[in-house]
């Protein structure tokens, strides 16, 4: 019973190592040309299922997420560079079916905005606390503060 136990660990590894990232692409939709396969393959790994949204349309089930896959793989048959086929998708369903969105001057400011912020932020900081006013400096004890400090402190 104790051998068995201490093998569960060891299996759920073993299970956990060759589990994959489960593919919606069905048999009747892959290419029959391996490099062409793989190169649809990459190209699906990047694009959104508009659907799922959190997912590429290599991962989801949907409907539009095949029909996305099978026109990767059209545009391809018809000879489309990789860059050709992304701008072709693009193009038709916006900028958002990509997973990693471009960088470009229309976005720019969501891309540095952050950044920005930051920077605004810490010289915000930096400059108020420059302008803060120091401390009061606490004067020495005159003679009598000192002696009534002593009784004070005698009594007790």
């Amino acid at each position: 019973m104790r051998s068995r136990l201490s093998l569960a660990p060891l299996a759920l590894a073993v299970a956990l190592l060759f589990t994959g990232a489960a593919h919606a692409v069905k048999p009747d939709e892959m290419l029959a040309d391996p490099a062409l396969e793989a190169r649809a393959r990459t190209l699906s790994e990047g694009l959104r299922c508009m659907v799922c949204q959190n997912q590429s349309i290599d991962e989801s089930d949907a409907d539009l997420a095949r029909d996305l896959r099978v026109l990767v793989r059209e545009r391809l048959r018809a000879g489309d560079s990789d860059q050709q086929v992304m701008d072709y998708i693009v193009s038709r369903y916006g900028e958002f079916v990509l997973l990693k969105p471009r960088f470009d001057l229309r976005n720019a400011l969501l891309w540095t905005a952050p950044a920005l912020l930051l920077l605004v932020g810490g010289i915000f900081v930096f400059r108020a606390a420059r302008r803060r006013p120091a401390a009061p400096q606490s004067a020495a004890l005159t003679d009598e503060e000192k002696t009534a400090l002593d009784a004070i402190l005698r009594r007790d």
